[in-house]
């Protein structure tokens, strides 16, 4: 199989159709394309190989799409960093901002005031209030990556010989925070999956451990955890942070993926020497790369002077066809005007030992 460079482009077969458009000539809703427009691309901490790749992906694209990304955050994971950088935006006048928010509701008062500034607002990643943004570029529902999680867990849990749909087995989620949209939605999915098919399963800490996307604190917690739990089964991690925190504190207190399971979402490169030294055996994830791309370029959308409606089906160039869904996608309880949505990633992919090598990023 052929090496995967930034994009996962080939595992697209999606709601983004991968048509390439000759000459320009482009089907359906496609952007006037604005000219010498800067967008800031906005993670929620720098540094993350998560983060580093999406904005490779935004650099590499909006390089083709004839506009500039500023890459700005910080290496502290903080809603009051996020305010600052976005107030910063402001100030400076910036045509556009693209955001995977810290907090589902804290930074709504700082988008707003950009959105009546006139930066044209998106989120990609984690999300905010519908009406504090325009587009949201979301990497699944709550539902798929909530049930992804459980199931790669399910998988490995099997590998070392326990029964999941008899066995009580004794669980818990480790990720960065409560107040992150994404995670906590995926959890929160995670958890009603567990109780219709795996009633027996016992979540050994219903309040969760959190590391607040601190390398050095994932490592620690994940330790107080095992040391808490010697004999617990599974441990999921939905956060980039998390994840190798906990695989490396295995490591360091003698576990492997034939004593404990641990699963979760991080990037194939971050996650390939704990896989190799046998510490877990599958986690997963999404074209981070593609994601931040899309990001940006529906800022640029945005700031060229064009608009979006739910239901539109927009022409991104070199990519292909997006829709734009009710934000009702993500939550029931979301905010419905017809002119803020949801574009979503059509695939995930799960890595182990044989396929991993496959993917560069």
């Amino acid at each position: 199989m052929k090496k995967a460079t930034l994009v996962l482009s080939a595992l697209l077969a999606l709601t983004i159709s991968t048509q390439v458009f000759a000459n320009g000539d482009q089907q359906g809703k496609a952007a006037a394309g604005g000219k010498n427009l800067t967008i800031v691309f906005v993670p929620k901490i720098t540094g993350n190989a998560f983060f580093e790749t999406a904005n490779d992906g935004a650099q590499k694209w909006s390089k083709e799409w004839g506009f500039t990304v500023k890459y700005d955050g910080s290496p502290e994971a903080a809603v009051a960093n996020q305010v600052t950088v976005i107030r910063n935006a402001i100030r400076q006048g910036v045509d556009g901002i693209s955001v995977s928010s810290l907090d589902a509701t804290a930074l709504d008062g700082v988008m707003k005031e950009a959105m009546k500034a006139g930066l044209a607002v998106t989120t990609w990643d984690s999300d905010v209030s519908g009406d504090a943004r325009t587009v949201m570029v979301s990497q699944g529902t709550p539902d798929i990556l909530g049930k992804m999680l459980v199931d790669m867990g399910v998988k490995s849990l099997q590998s070392r010989g326990k029964n999941p749909d008899a066995d009580a087995i004794r669980y818990a989620w480790h990720y960065s925070q409560s107040t992150v949209a994404d995670q906590n939605s995926w959890r929160v999915a995670g958890e009603a999956y567990i109780k219709q098919k795996y009633p027996q399963w016992v979540n050994i800490r219903p309040d969760n451990y959190y590391s607040n996307q601190d390398a050095e604190l994932a490592i620690t917690t994940g330790e107080s955890i095992l040391k808490a739990n010697p004999d617990m089964d599974l441990i999921i991690c939905n956060d980039s942070t998390a994840l190798p925190g906990q695989l490396q504190a295995a490591q360091n207190l003698g576990y492997d993926k034939g004593k404990i399971t641990i699963t979760g979402f991080a990037t194939p490169n971050s996650i390939k020497p704990y896989a190799r030294a046998g510490i877990l055996e599958r986690w997963g994830l999404w074209d981070s790369g593609l994601q931040g791309a899309l990001g940006v370029y529906f800022s640029y959308y945005l700031a060229s002077g064009n608009s979006i409606k739910v239901g539109d089906k927009i022409t991104v160039p070199g990519i292909g066809e997006v829709e734009v869904l009710p934000n009702t996608v993500l939550d029931p309880q979301a905010y419905t005007a017809p002119d803020s949505g949801v574009v979503l990633l059509p695939e995930r992919a799960e890595f182990t030992t044989a396929n991993m090598d496959n993917y560069n990023f």
